[in-house]
């Protein structure tokens, strides 16, 4: 007996589903169930599934149950991935509703190929949830899942931020969304009423909102973070409508370079970057500019980096840094990006600034993604072997952690930790701790396809020694492609 290839893949992924919600790992999926997910008697589902388990792709046992090998399951979570890119796709490209993208993707996701999934991957930046907040397996059907409580297990009087909504029937969509219960919207559980089985919510501009349990028990939420509860308050508060945090399935469209971190993306093929950064700072100056390049795609970058300042009270040309970074790996589910970097000082600057000294710098930048939050941490050193005098190696750590208040506007905390050496003496070396802790903010535009323009501010404020100043930097960056 022969099946279609979009039947099996239906039920792969309803059995697939259906083990994410089993008590114990490797427990048995029940006929019943699967017969009832799927919409057919129980006869029909055993023959199947029989046919399933010839072919290798399940485990069956009569009058108990089925359960996925792990070729099954993998062939389940592509489908799952399919289903899920497509919704997104559906919403965010062709302008569609959320509401109503599930039963089109149950369709199209037999009939997209591989290749054109995972174009619509990388188009829409590798997200992590579906339009309702359903997780995406990655490319190797990894699926990535984190506890979230519902609105009958949330704590009370507390901002949670919705973060999924399980019910697919489109007039149950359309009724949170009503309620402002979308992946991304902060609500607040005021009461669970047993005797009415019900739950009391108070939304935004102080909106009560009531809902019945079993309603309450498909919308999954997360605690919200501090910042997010501030904002919530505020606009109860003001009677206005307290800002919604993005669902965490959009990526941020800001994936600029942190002012004082480095972060750990290479630039796009075909894409180049112009950085200038400007610090005053303790009644001195320093100006630098940075180009970044492909080479010629994102797996190695090339990248130079020109400065001035005035350290000794007048302008001065510093050193020369020639940039490698290789991109080792890309951000995906359950790991961060990881981009090491490699960089020789060509010395250019006067010695009584500083520079002058030719010498190597390493770092290993970090990136991770958690929702609204991008997190950057790293460390690396730089070595001066300067011929015949004493080496100088200062190690550095660092460590950003940039917050999406808008989708073009980010908020920023950064901080640096050096151990700068210096010769005092002749052959005496002596390590001075510099500790930088700087507030900022960010924002920006996207001109054109592939263009954006960032400006940035912050406020680093320096430890040296005994020694505590507070200065200004200014960021502009300038990204657009070279190539058609």
């Amino acid at each position: 007996m022969t099946f279609q290839s979009s039947t099996v893949e239906n039920y792969l992924k309803a059995i697939f589903q259906a083990q994410l919600h089993l008590a114990r790992k490797g427990d048995l999926v029940p006929m019943g169930h699967l017969a009832g997910a799927l919409g057919v008697v129980p006869g029909t589902a055993t023959t199947m599934v029989k046919a399933l388990a010839e072919s290798g792709l399940v485990k069956y046992e009569p009058y108990a149950g089925v359960r996925l090998t792990a070729s099954g399951e993998r062939l389940a979570a592509m489908v799952v991935r399919r289903h899920r890119l497509i919704e997104l796709f559906l919403v965010e490209v062709m302008g569609m509703s959320w509401t109503e993208v599930h039963d089109e993707a149950e369709h199209l996701e037999h009939a997209v190929s591989d290749r054109l999934i995972e174009r619509i991957d990388e188009m829409l930046g590798h997200p992590v949830t579906d339009p309702h907040g359903d997780p995406i397996p990655d490319p190797e059907g990894v699926l990535e899942r984190h506890p979230l409580d519902t609105l009958m297990t949330c704590p009370l009087h507390a901002p949670v931020t919705v973060r999924r909504v399980t019910d697919q029937d489109p007039e149950f969509l359309r009724f949170v969304e009503r309620r402002d219960l979308k992946p991304g919207d902060v609500v607040e559980v005021v009461e669970r009423d047993t005797a009415a089985d019900s739950v009391h919510l108070r939304g935004k501009m102080d909106r009560a909102i009531t809902i019945g349990a079993r309603a309450a028990s498909k919308v999954l939420v997360q605690a919200a973070t501090i910042l997010a509860m501030l904002m919530f308050a505020c606009g109860i508060a003001s009677g206005q409508s307290a800002p919604a945090l993005p669902p965490a399935v959009e990526p941020f469209q800001i994936l600029d370079n942190s002012f004082l971190v480095e972060e750990a993306f290479n630039q796009e093929k075909g894409i180049v970057q112009n950085i200038v950064g400007f610090a005053r700072q303790g009644g001195e100056w320093a100006l630098s500019f940075t180009q970044e390049w492909p080479a010629p795609g994102v797996r190695h970058q090339l990248s130079y980096t020109l400065s001035a300042d005035s350290v000794t009270r007048r302008a001065e040309f510093g050193d020369v840094y020639l940039n490698y970074r290789y991109q080792l790996l890309e951000e995906g589910p359950g790991r961060p990006a990881f981009a090491p970097r490699f960089t020789a000082i060509v010395p250019s600057g006067p010695q009584s600034t500083g520079a002058g000294e030719a010498g190597l710098q390493f770092n290993a930048p970090f990136s991770k993604q958690r929702g609204d939050f991008y997190f950057h941490w790293g460390g690396g050193l730089t070595w001066l072997p300067r011929g015949g005098r004493a080496d100088l190696t200062s190690p550095f750590l660092a460590g950003s952690t940039i917050y999406r208040l808008r989708p073009m506007l980010n908020l920023m905390l950064e901080s640096v930790f050096e151990r700068v050496a210096s010769e005092e003496l002749p052959g005496q070396v002596a390590s001075t701790s510099v500790l930088t802790i700087s507030p900022g903010i960010r924002g920006g535009w996207t001109v054109a396809p592939d263009t954006q323009l960032i400006l940035g501010l912050a406020v680093p404020v320096t430890r040296s020694g005994s020694e505590t100043s507070t200065g200004i930097f200014c960021y502009f960056s300038y990204e657009l492609p070279f190539v058609k």
